[in-house]
Order: structure tokens, then sequence, then C-alpha cells
């Protein structure tokens, strides 16, 4: 009788079966690195299209009109993700969004190669040649934003402090092009601004579009929330507790119907025990 031995798989086996080894099976012949490269390739490529697509992009600041939050040449990630999941835009936000019309009109842009589009595509390099900006959103759905000479502006009457605005500017610019306003950001839109406030092409100055200067949430890419590129000017993009002051969050407004319901409730239930205590 043969002594058992266990294989591979954990089964025993006979001095008579033929284990795998020098004397079995061969292992199949591993492919060489240089026959594996275009597959791990393309598979990197894939993986990248689908972070940038769904998860995070990184994007190029082009413009000094969001100093000395962004500086020209910076690049930042952009959080893709969340709105997927529903989240809009809030106040103090610093934001990636598409043209809304015709914005960058006029705005020199980067004529990149072939393979800076590839890698752009992909989202291995900063978005190339895009029709897309970036400021802080300071009204969102509701609000009403304001600003009287050179500030400071208000969100639904309350006057802001803000610490990222540019050294040297006003919070307002005392200019009648589109300096002095006062605005109510209609449901599903922004109202946003840059931080260098006297050199920002943003909300204001774009009140006669078909927008009225307003943002339409649908346009927004997402929060930028790190500066990545370079590396001394590694930072987070948190949101600012400038707008976290009692009385800018207005309650939503209830519907006269909704009032009456809840008004109506306590009532029903008060009769239908006035009825029961009658029938006992």
């Amino acid at each position: 009788m043969g002594n058992s031995t266990v294989g591979a798989g954990g089964s025993p086996q006979t001095d008579g079966d033929e284990p795998d080894g020098q004397h079995g099976r061969r292992p199949g012949k591993q492919r060489s690195f240089w026959k594996e490269l275009p597959i791990l390739i393309g598979v990197a490529l894939v993986l990248a299209l689908l972070i940038k697509t769904f998860l995070v992009q990184a994007f190029s600041i082009p413009s000094d009109s969001m100093q000395n939050t962004l500086q020209p040449g910076d690049r930042v990630l952009v959080d893709k993700l969340t709105p997927w999941f529903g989240s809009e835009p809030g106040r103090g936000e610093v934001i990636v969004f598409h043209d809304p019309d015709n914005w960058l009109r006029g705005e020199s842009s980067s004529n990149p190669n072939v393979i800076q589009r590839a890698l752009s595509f992909v989202g291995l390099m900063p978005a190339a040649n895009e029709h897309d900006l970036i400021k802080r959103v300071v009204g969102v759905g509701g609000d009403t934003v304001e600003c009287r000479g050179t500030g400071p502006l208000t969100v639904n009457g309350k006057a802001l402090t803000e610490p990222y605005v540019f050294p040297g500017n006003t919070a307002c610019s005392a200019d009648e092009a589109g300096g002095q306003f006062k605005v109510t950001v209609p449901k599903g839109k922004l109202w946003v601004m840059g931080d260098h406030r006297q050199n920002s092409a943003d909300s204001r100055y774009h009140s006669h579009d078909k927008n009225q200067g307003f943002v339409p949430v649908g346009e927004a890419v997402g929060r930028a929330f790190v500066i990545a590129w370079p590396v001394t000017r590694w930072a987070t993009l948190p949101v600012p507790g400038t707008f976290d002051q009692p009385g800018i969050n207005r309650a939503a407004a209830v519907a006269p119907g909704a009032l009456g319901l809840a008004g109506a409730v306590p009532l029903v239930l008060w009769q239908r025990s006035r009825s029961r205590e009658r029938g006992a």
C-alpha cells in the first residue's frame, strides 16, 4: 500500500498518482513583460477614464480671478462624484462649471497637441481647451445677494466677512456696470463671484445673458477640494465659515395647503377622541 500525500488541491494522492511539479504537468508559460505591458496600459487608461468621468478630474487655473485662493498655473482636483447623488453646490464652495452662456467669449484658448488631448481626455492631464470656469458660490436658490458701494456683500440681509477676498480689494466694486446689484437667486440657479473681486468677470457682469448672470445648477461640474500641483502650493479648499452666521439660511416657504393640513390633523384627532368619550 502506498503512502498518502497532500497535493496542491488539498486532496490525498497515492504513490501511483502523478503529482504536479517536476515529474508532472508543466505550469502554464508566463507571458513576458512586454506582452503584458499593452494590457496593463489599456486597463490603466480605462480606469483613468472612469475616474475622470465619475469621481475626480484635474483642472488647470488659467487666470487670476480667484486670487489669492488660487493662482494661475495651479492644478485643482474636482469632486465629480457627489453631484451624482443629488447634492447641489452650497454657499462658499469653489466650483468648476461649464460656460453657461459664452462668458469666455474673446478669451484666448490653448492649442494642445494630440498627446495632450488624449491624456486630457482620459484624465491623466488637466482638462485642455475646455470651456469651463471656476468661481465661488455666494448665493443659492432663494437667496437675496446685494452689493452697495464697496461693500460688504450681503446675503439675505446679513453682511459677510470674507477673509478669502484678494488683499486690497473691496468686497463689492463701485462701478455701475455690474458692481452694484441686488438679485434674488431663482431655484436651481447659483450666483458666483471670484475672490479677486476687482478682476473677475463673474455673475455680476453677465446680467444680460440668457440666465441673467445666474449659473444653472446643471452646469456645475463639481467642487474643487484640493490644490494638487505644484507641490509647494498643496492645500485643501475647505468651505469657509463665512455663511454660517444665524439668519442667512432662510426657512423654506410652506404652501398654504400644507399649513392647512398641519392644522387639521390635531383637530381631527381631538374630534375622534370626543366621539369615543360620548360613545362610552
